[in-house]
């Protein structure tokens, strides 16, 4: 595999489609992966990149355990969060509006088929990222995802099926309601802050903003050529949008 953060060096003509969908109900948006998935496999698509943001929900991994909810089935509704359990690795986590999350649809053949190397760069793309902000995003050794001096402020939880096929992503608080987080253990660590962009330059930028230097970042990262797309490809096109 091309070590973390660099260009892969055998894919001429790469193309990233990066797409924004706007406010997209969590189920919804595991749905349209779930078609998506097989199309990238038959290469009847290109690599994507699902940006949106979700409405409040918690989500359980594959490794999440059911104690790092710490509120009552009658305050989630009060407070309007629904729960999912998901097929991505990874424990549990929070999204909401403010929140950056992205669902890269990629085939990581032939030189990226390493876990453990693609969760490195995902991690290298929302460092570079946070840095245009002038932000130091860190990685903790150990652990998954994106760290500051004030918290963590990205997550990871992937899946890859069959063929290097990926799925899931990356949440990137933007000017995430932070106070949501204490409904839960975040990532299974009880003893770690979070953290968002808006805490840390005392504005928010503009997600518009972020999103587009994301998708350049994740491009770059693959050695791709970033395109804007507008909806969903073929048949699944409009489904989903805000």
């Amino acid at each position: 595999m091309s070590p973390p953060g660099s260009s892969p060096s055998n894919a001429p003509g790469r193309v990233l489609e990066a797409r924004w969908l706007g406010l997209v109900e969590y189920g919804r948006a595991v749905g349209l992966q779930e078609r998506l998935v097989p199309l990238r496999r038959s290469c009847r698509i290109p690599d994507q990149l699902l940006l949106l943001e979700h409405p409040h929900v918690i989500t359980l991994g594959t490794g999440s355990s059911d104690g790092h909810i710490l509120v009552t089935e009658e305050d989630r509704s009060r407070l309007g969060i629904e729960i999912h359990r998901s097929r991505r690795g990874g424990d549990v986590t929070y999204h909401g509006p403010g929140q950056l999350v992205g669902y890269p649809i990629l085939d990581l053949k032939p030189d990226r088929k390493d876990l453990h190397g693609y969760l490195r760069d995902l991690e290298e793309v929302l460092i570079r990222t946070l840095r245009r902000w002038g932000i130091r995003g860190r990685r903790v050794e150990g652990l998954t995802g994106v760290w500051t001096e004030a918290g963590k402020v990205a997550a990871l939880g992937v899946r890859v099926s069959s063929g290097w096929i990926t799925s899931h992503g990356f949440a990137l608080n933007v000017h995430t309601n932070l106070d949501y987080f204490g409904t839960i253990v975040p990532c299974g660590i009880p003893d770690r802050a979070v953290a968002s962009m808006e805490g840390l330059l005392g504005t928010a930028p503009p997600m518009s903003e972020v999103r587009l230097e994301v998708a350049r970042q994740l491009a770059e990262v693959l050695g791709a050529a970033v395109e804007e797309a507008e909806g969903l490809p073929g048949e699944l096109d409009g489904e989903g949008e805000d």
